[in-house]
């Protein structure tokens, strides 16, 4: 805009600082240990395999580009498909539990709340993972100021004087997105904005709902009738 200065403009408009790769990492590695703590009839194959594959390719990533400023696209598409396993084998577990509630399957109640709790949290770490990930491009993109509109709407960046100077968000913001969106099923604070950002959002949404509402109800009953 004109008579601006680059400060003055809009948060999303100031090229966002580089980030490290290590509290993603950290995320993906909390999500394949859930994965990894499940019983086998909730997992795909054995259920070491995605999360040694998943977690040689996470070092991998790490140590070859430690920091997403100026990444390589082969290594953007490998991040992507980390995030993209670790979704598709946890939507796999959650069908497989509520299957096993809905056959009446005889099950443990305090062991469906905690399958329950560990699908509820991958859920929330790999959707904070996909914001971090797809917001602006991709951390990477994010670097750059001419980076492509925001997907997400934070409350810095309606109010900048409330926030440091060239404030942007970092994996923390997005895994706050997360968590607040699958514990109040819709967006709290940040507000999405791209139809992409809406759809991760309700998909993200309702796989929470299915745990919290229909897993963890479930398995109240059955420690209520035992």
């Amino acid at each position: 805009m004109s008579g601006e200065t680059t400060d003055e403009r809009a948060a999303w408009g100031v090229a966002c600082h580089a980030e490290p790769r290590w509290p993603a990492s950290l995320a993906a590695l909390a999500a394949l240990l859930l994965y990894l703590t499940l019983p086998a009839r909730l997992t795909v194959g054995p259920a070491w395999l995605i999360p040694a594959g998943e977690g040689a390719l996470l070092l991998f990533l790490t140590l070859t580009s430690p920091m997403r400023d100026r990444e390589e696209r082969v290594g953007r598409w490998l991040s992507l498909a980390v995030i993209a396993v670790i979704n598709a084998a946890n939507v796999v577990s959650l069908v497989r539990l509520i299957d096993l509630l809905v056959t009446g399957t005889k099950a443990d109640g305090r062991s469906l709340i905690i399958f329950s709790v560990q699908i509820w949290l991958t859920n929330v770490l790999v959707f904070a993972l996909w914001y971090w990930e797809l917001d602006r491009g991709g951390p990477g993109d994010r670097t750059h100021p001419q980076h492509r509109e925001p997907d997400f709407l934070f409350p810095q960046m309606v109010t900048p004087e409330a926030a440091p100077p060239r404030w942007s968000p970092s994996f923390v913001d997005y895994a706050y997105v997360a968590f607040t969106n699958a514990t109040a099923f819709s967006p709290t604070d940040t507000m999405p904005l791209t139809a992409m950002a809406k759809g991760l959002m309700a998909v993200q949404s309702l796989a929470s709902l299915l745990t919290v509402a229909v897993v963890a109800a479930r398995a109240v009953n059955i420690l209520g009738g035992s």
